[in-house]
């Protein structure tokens, strides 16, 4: 079911987003022209929970949508990064000011494989304790809120948390913390 890729041709490259043009042969010899490719640094995120057990949300407008978003903490994987895990701390520490004991694996996924061609690596962070302020990139606006898990599920179950990677990664976390009942 692989495909070859005869040629590719970039469109637009910068540092959040890449596109390529790709010329590709099906197994049964068709050619597919264009196919357009989403070339994403890979992104980690995570479900944070402090000490005492309080999740960790951010809320930021995102400007595509228009909207004011609640969401999990998270960003891109940076070339520095020593590895998924350092860069998912990185990124915690960063958007939130918050520090963890453990950081867990849970799964990756991606956003939409027809198109993009990088994973969000998902993580739960436990142990949580705000240690400094936030050290936001240029353009981030981010409030740091804390909720029980029982709030989560609410916010959950009135689609108040709308980033679908992020409602994935909620439910794999709570389903780790013992906190969804199938």
């Amino acid at each position: 079911m692989h495909w070859k890729t005869l040629s590719s041709k970039y469109l637009f490259h910068d540092n959040w987003l890449t596109m390529r043009a790709d010329v590709c042969e099906r197994p049964d010899g068709k050619i597919i022209e264009p196919y357009y490719v989403y070339e994403f640094p890979d992104w980690v995120t995570a479900v944070a929970l402090t000490r005492d057990r309080q999740v960790v949300l951010v809320r930021q407008y995102r400007h595509a949508l228009g909207e004011v978003c609640l969401e999990i903490p998270g960003g891109c994987v940076d070339a520095t990064d020593a590895s998924l895990e350092a860069a998912c701390a990185r990124e915690l520490l960063e958007e939130t000011g918050y520090r963890f004991e453990r950081i867990e694996f849970l799964c990756h996924t991606s956003a939409n494989p027809s198109t993009n061609n990088n994973r969000m690596h998902i993580f739960l962070a436990t142990g949580g304790e705000k240690v400094a302020g936030q050290q936001l990139d240029h353009g981030e606006d981010i409030d740091v809120l804390l909720y029980s898990t029982d709030e989560v599920k609410s916010l959950l179950r009135s689609n108040q948390i709308i980033q679908s990677m992020h409602v994935t990664a909620l439910f794999y976390a709570l389903e780790r913390l013992g906190e969804l009942s199938m």
